[in-house]
């Protein structure tokens, strides 16, 4: 990525997105070989004012090393400093700049999906924590490497390849803008107005019907309907994803039921899972199919004893960037916001009322999966039963 480019995209991360205060610690995660963009982040963080900036970089080729060569007793482990530095970040109200992927999809072919299923690293259960008591101002948002750049375009070599997915990513995330923030805070008004919509309707559950798919999913009472930027508890407001095309809301763990077949590819870690196909009853996943990398999604949702059960369900329409350019970048951030999605796992409390958080999932995994298309009907029910339309060939219908 060129200088420019780097500066156009610390810019947004640091004085948007995350909305870096004065004083703060920030912290940076990143891919090793991302040295570039955590160096423009660090710079234009301390040019507003930050207190630290603290960045930590993952290397997923010592991740396939462990689940090539570690004893299979110790794949679950995590040194208990991970999660206490995780809480700190809480603790001092920090903000916090994800740079994906952290592990590169397709790294880990060839691994033993069962065991990869098994180590969750580089995410840890303690930042679902901070992030549902909203003690920091936090982004996530992609940064293109060549492996990446290799599995989404394979019919052109390393640098072209990295040359055409880095006009990918400067496009849905509004860069190529005379003014990218002003471009994002339009889009965010609009995600905002859609969120505010569905949660006056007051659905009880939400339909899924396409091909391979009948699913319907339930609400809590309470369930809010949230898109775009979210505040922390001390009225910071931040987009948590970068590029975001989603509204998003909590639903009921009991209550899922049918079939739905994914309309995207996913990476669970560094393993591409294609061809899926879950079975839901009375809210678990009680069935996944797949034709390559079940195994790891199967280990994921046997976590724990909630992990088979759903813990957000994500709507998106066809206005967004990334559906339009139609293609697969087999990293959730962008292909989640490509269509809409549900995930396995843990809920966010945020969008939810009081009287509810006791209901929600608390897993410690939470893996997302593409469900929608313009082929895919997506229907409210209400607690009367009525059904009404809420998407339609990817239009919004209320």
């Amino acid at each position: 990525m060129e200088q420019r480019a780097l500066e156009r995209l610390a810019d947004l991360a640091v004085d948007f997105s995350a909305n870096v205060q004065s004083g703060q610690i920030v912290a940076i995660e990143a891919e090793t070989g991302m040295e570039p963009i955590v160096r423009a982040v660090a710079q234009r963080a301390y040019e507003r004012g930050a207190r630290f900036v603290d960045a930590t970089y993952f290397d997923p080729y010592v991740k396939k090393a462990r689940l090539q060569h570690a004893p299979d007793d110790t794949l679950e482990f995590v040194p208990e400093w991970y999660g206490k530095r995780m809480l700190q970040l809480g603790d001092v109200h920090a903000a916090r700049i994800v740079f994906v992927p952290r592990v590169s999809p397709g790294v880990l072919n060839g691994v033993d999906p069962r065991r990869a299923g098994r180590d969750q690293l580089p995410d840890i259960r303690e930042r679902l924590v901070i992030i549902n008591k909203r003690l920091v101002n936090w982004t996530i948002m992609p940064f293109p490497t060549e492996p990446w750049a290799e599995l989404v375009h394979p019919e052109l070599d390393g640098e072209e390849a990295l040359a055409r997915l880095t006009e990918e990513l400067t496009h849905v995330c509004r860069l190529d803008e005379d003014d990218p923030v002003a471009a994002w805070r339009e889009r965010k008004e609009t995600l905002h107005t859609v969120a505010d919509r569905l949660t006056e309707r007051g659905f009880d559950a939400i339909r899924f019907d396409g091909p391979g798919t009948e699913l319907t999913v339930g609400l809590l009472p309470s369930s809010l309907w949230e898109g775009g930027s979210t505040t922390t508890v001390d009225g910071v407001e931040h987009m948590p994803n970068v590029p975001t095309e989603e509204v998003y809301t909590t639903p009921d763990p009991t209550r899922a039921d049918g079939v739905v077949r994914a309309t995207k590819p996913l990476d669970v870690a560094g393993t591409i899972v294609k061809g899926l196909e879950v079975r839901f009853e009375g809210g678990h996943a009680v069935d996944i199919q797949a034709e390559t990398g079940v195994d790891i999604l199967r280990e994921r949702a046997a976590f724990d004893s909630d992990a088979s059960r759903l813990g957000e369900l994500a709507l998106v329409d066809r206005e967004g960037r990334i559906g339009a350019l139609g293609t697969t970048f087999y990293n959730t951030l962008l292909d989640e916001n490509a269509a809409s999605h549900i995930a396995l796992g843990n809920a966010y409390e945020l969008t939810v009322g009081a009287d509810d958080r006791g209901k929600i999932n608390r897993s410690a995994i939470h893996v997302d999966f593409m469900i929608g298309g313009d082929d895919v009907k997506v229907t409210g029910i209400t607690r009367e039963g009525d059904e009404v339309p809420v998407l339609r060939d990817g239009t919004w219908q209320i």
